[in-house]
């Protein structure tokens, strides 16, 4: 179930996205902003997955599913799949001669998946059955940062954003240092994938190795650091190096080969590098900035090149659209997607919910009135003073705007009446809840439909609003639990009414 709104805890720090299940009782990160989606740096274990799964999810592994740049031409193929519950993943599958090894394989597997970040693409799971490999990871359905800077169709990602992929990506890799994986295979534009929200993910496949093949970069050996030219090996400063060509692919729109642009910077020739497509609208300080951070990961000695912790540093000064979501920096439209119908007969209001109508809600909410209020208040003579027969003015006030569509005005008047406290009504918190989502303001409605609960503790309408605003705050699968807990409420009820 829900919880009331004087126990939403404090969202913690940048890696964690938590939701904790005690039973039925969730808890949510509610604070002004409201974390993203689809779990961001979500919290969710790690499992391991049947082969049946897995083939249900991606139908039988479909060509149709194929979602990896290079189709089935790629040794290892990355399919798009939807589990049962539906949930979106990217199920990439090996070949045996990648992983002989099946314990390695899955000792691997769970060591990265102990990792969880909100700026990686998290894996999730594995498979490991006879022959096959498979890792289950976070699907980012916008779309990689090679297809934005060099095959874009519609616009080009505008220069906040460029400094925004640097900095997550770069906020990605100093995390997995932390956390003592500090190498990462190949980095480059095809790596950076995103998510719903068009924020830029770092993609954990390229946290895994098999430690028997030395293959490590897969392009071109201009991109190539030079020490594992030289030995083989790939070291932390390594990676520091791809980030250097990483940084290049962003300021040029163009892959070019680090050497080339190196011999640019040192002749004072940035502006010939910089993406013409970004002409007149990038700062040239903000540039230099970049260009020198990049110069200094591409230096020939790995000594000579930044930790990933001056990466960030230096980055986060540079983001001057703090406030922008990403997928309107991309040009891109936001998917929202209502919670799963649960699989029983729905009341007018399960149904309104589930295809997110907020329209067939308020006429819901109309209709109902105060029925659902009664019993919890009971007024003595002695209680009707001024301020009692005012504040019903404001609640009445409220339900007069609520009835006219005028949610501006219901908010004020039905905070006027949830302000004096007199009264509680769990009514009054659904209508102020729905207002607030009719006018954007989902985590403020979701305070209020969980106070509903709190004051009317098995209100199905109090968990239809919080399944509501829990979609609108990208939380699917907390909306779909809180969708289904609603129904199984009003069947309860349901059931009780017939019995007596």
């Amino acid at each position: 179930m829900g919880c009331c709104a004087s126990s939403l805890s404090k969202e913690p720090g940048l890696e964690n996205d938590h939701r904790h299940h005690h039973g039925h009782r969730l808890s949510y990160s509610v604070n002004g902003t409201t974390s993203s989606g689809r779990d961001g740096g979500s919290s969710r274990g790690f499992m391991e997955f049947s082969l049946a799964e897995l083939k249900a999810a991606t139908n039988n592994f479909s060509s149709d599913k194929i979602v990896s740049e290079s189709g089935e031409k790629a040794p290892n193929v990355v399919y798009e799949g939807r589990l049962q519950n539906r949930r979106w993943i990217a199920v990439k599958k090996f070949t045996k001669m990648a992983w002989p090894d099946p314990k390695q394989f899955v000792e691997e597997a769970r060591e990265v998946g102990k990792l969880r970040h909100k700026r990686l693409a998290n894996l999730i799971g594995y498979c490991c059955d006879g022959d096959e490999r498979l890792l289950v990871v976070e699907f980012m359905p916008n779309e990689t940062l090679a297809k934005h800077l060099f095959h874009w169709e519609n616009q080009t990602p505008e220069w906040a954003m460029r400094l925004r992929v640097a900095l997550y990506i770069a906020e990605a890799l100093d995390y997995c240092s932390r956390e003592g994986r500090p190498l990462y295979h190949d980095l480059n534009a095809y790596r950076v994938l995103f998510d719903e929200n068009g924020d830029p993910r770092l993609s954990c496949f390229g946290l895994m190795k098999n430690r028997r093949d030395g293959k490590s970069y897969s392009t071109n050996l201009a991109y190539t650091p030079p020490e594992y030219l030289r030995n083989g090996r790939v070291t932390p400063e390594s990676v520091v190096f791809s980030f250097g060509t990483v940084l290049l692919d962003l300021l040029s729109g163009k892959h070019i080969p680090p050497s080339h642009a190196l011999d640019m910077i040192r002749g004072k020739n940035i502006l010939l590098l910089m993406d013409s497509h970004l002409e007149g609208n990038f700062l040239a300080e903000e540039a230099n900035v970049v260009f020198d951070l990049a110069s200094q990961c591409l230096q020939y000695e790995p000594r000579e090149r930044p930790k990933t912790k001056d990466l960030v540093s230096t980055l986060t000064p540079l983001q001057n659209k703090p406030d922008v979501q990403s997928y309107v920096m991309l040009g891109i439209s936001k998917h929202e997607e209502a919670p799963p119908t649960p699989q029983h007969p729905l009341s007018p209001m399960g149904d309104a919910c589930s295809r997110m109508d907020l329209t067939a809600i308020h006429q819901y909410l109309v209709m109902q009135h105060y029925k659902d209020d009664e019993g919890t208040n009971e007024l003595s003579f002695q209680e009707w003073t001024q301020q009692m027969r005012d504040m019903l003015d404001a609640r009445k006030r409220g339900d007069l705007a609520f009835r006219d569509k005028d949610f501006k005005t219901a908010i004020d008047c039905y905070s006027q009446f949830i302000d004096v406290g007199a009264m509680i009504s769990p009514t009054v918190h659904a209508r102020r809840s729905l207002c607030y989502l009719m006018c954007d303001q989902a985590d403020a409605a979701l305070r209020d439909a969980m106070q509903s609960q709190c004051i009317y503790p098995d209100w199905s309408t109090a968990f239809y609003m919080q399944a509501v605003a829990l979609a609108k705050l990208d939380m699917h699968k907390d909306a779909a639990d809180m969708l289904s807990e609603a129904v199984m409420l009003e069947e309860k009820k349901q059931k009780v009414g017939k019995l007596s």
